[in-house]
């Protein structure tokens, strides 16, 4: 890994430092980890990952292209995070540094690595906040000896975020155009799920995992590659050394949903709620929770009780237990109507004072900013990957970026490619955009699209 002394300051200076988050589930579990990676569209998908919308096979990705949207940095030696290290806080890492590396396999952009460390979840008069705290309370009135961990490094190894959740080795979720990697072995976790077997083998039994969490994905006003996670597992004292499968599962199963409606009630209110069942790999049998809100059904996160293999390999081949996910965002976007992802990032007081601790509070809009379209057409490259072209994009234009549409697909059989029309919506949350400087943004897009993705453009 490498040292980056001298991009601090410049990325300070940086306009829009709103960003956004991504809408997604814990556990890798519910609605976005167990489940769909829409923050209010209920697209069922595992571990948050949605097959690629084209290429050469659905959901099939390539590395990036080589120092794609990447600066080289020179090496420097990063002491690996210990399984459990404590604080993501900036306050105590520079994550620029602590990011920064010049491995072929290293895909984290300076943009990426300014969104770490940032624990909106922490700050109590935020969204995200008042709902952790919410979930938090409502477990600890259930159970005092329910543990809440907030803090946990980020960087975790492909074997906790893959191989000890059984996600098999050629999983989409495992490659570079969905997933950031500082090297071979080390990445920004994909899910909170990526702590599970460490608490476990730490002695943890029953606790609430939140933090943030990163993956490559689209952009639209409930994506965004930074997101917030919430998982819970708890052990059932009741179910140890219990041989009769049937009767733990089903115990187990009881409990969860017991857990889980009333969980629901704490933050909701009370609620029409139904359970379907579910497939994850981690869990068996898997569930999901919906319920009637807003004069709709809505997915609110996925459960199951825990595959016994993952606990075998904890050392608990005598317990048995369930776990469950659900994405932070997703919540307070229905709870709060907040209609862009990327205001919960915003220190706009315009936005932040609108908040206090402990209540919901429906979000006040306080501008809306007129949209600027523009559109660019090219013809794919070979292992063509839709997230590597949002990524440019991001990285282009930060913040300003609403969405990137796919508005046009057009096949050449004679000349065996594919074109696509991308539609980017350039809209900042705090300014009206001049066409000059959207001009200009788009134009590098364009270059780069060309240089670092070798797009043929049309």
């Amino acid at each position: 890994a490498a040292a980056i002394l001298t991009i601090m300051s410049a990325l300070n200076r940086r306009a829009g430092r709103t960003v956004t988050a991504i809408v997604g589930l814990s556990f890798a579990v519910s609605t976005h980890a167990f489940q769909p990676s829409g923050c209010l569209t209920p697209a069922s998908r595992l571990l948050h990952w949605r097959p690629a919308r084209s290429g050469p096979a659905a959901g099939v990705r390539v590395p990036r292209v080589a120092g794609a949207g990447r600066p080289q940095f020179s090496l420097r030696p990063i002491t690996p995070p210990m399984a459990l290290k404590m604080s993501s806080s900036a306050k105590t890492v520079d994550w620029i540094k602590e990011l920064a590396s010049d491995h072929p396999k290293n895909n984290v952009s300076p943009y990426i690595a300014n969104l770490v460390g940032r624990d909106l979840h922490l700050r109590k008069d935020h969204p995200l906040g008042i709902i952790k705290e919410k979930i938090e309370t409502y477990f600890k009135s259930r159970d005092a000896t329910f543990e809440c961990k907030d803090s946990l490094y980020p960087i975790v190894t492909a074997t906790q975020c893959f191989d000890d959740l059984l996600i098999p080795p050629d999983h989409v979720s495992r490659r570079p155009s969905d997933t950031y990697y500082l090297d071979d072995t080390r990445l920004l976790r994909t899910h909170t799920s990526a702590h599970q077997t460490e608490l476990l083998k730490g002695g943890s039994t029953k606790f609430l995992c939140t933090g943030d969490v990163y993956r490559r994905d689209e952009i639209d006003a409930s994506h965004y590659p930074a997101f917030h996670q919430m998982e819970g597992v708890k052990l059932l004292d009741e179910c140890t050394d219990m041989e009769d499968r049937e009767k733990w599962v089903q115990m187990c199963s009881d409990d969860l949903k017991s857990h889980l409606e009333g969980m629901i009630d704490a933050v909701f209110g009370p609620v029409e709620k139904k359970w379907v069942d579910a497939y994850f790999p981690f869990t068996e049998p898997s569930f999901e929770l919906e319920i009637f809100y807003n004069d709709k059904w809505l997915e609110v996160l996925g459960c199951g009780v825990v595959q016994q293999p993952i606990l075998d390999g904890c050392g608990m081949t005598t317990q048995h237990g369930w776990a469950f996910g659900l994405g932070l965002e997703r919540l307070a976007m229905v709870l709060f109507d907040i209609p862009d992802i990327r205001l919960f990032w915003t220190d706009d007081k315009r936005f932040t004072s609108q908040f206090k601790e402990g209540t919901i509070t429906k979000f006040a809009p306080y501008s809306k900013f007129p949209p600027c379209y523009k559109d660019i057409a090219f013809w794919l490259p070979e292992d063509w990957q839709e997230n590597n072209f949002a990524e440019l994009v991001r990285n282009t234009c930060g913040d300003i970026v609403e969405s990137v549409e796919l508005i046009d697909k057009f096949d050449n059989p004679k000349k065996g490619k594919t074109s696509h029309c991308y539609r980017i919506n350039y809209r900042a949350m705090d300014r009206s955009l001049t066409n000059e400087e959207v001009d200009k943004l788009q134009e590098s897009v364009r270059t780069k699209s060309t240089d670092e993705l070798k797009c043929e453009l049309r």
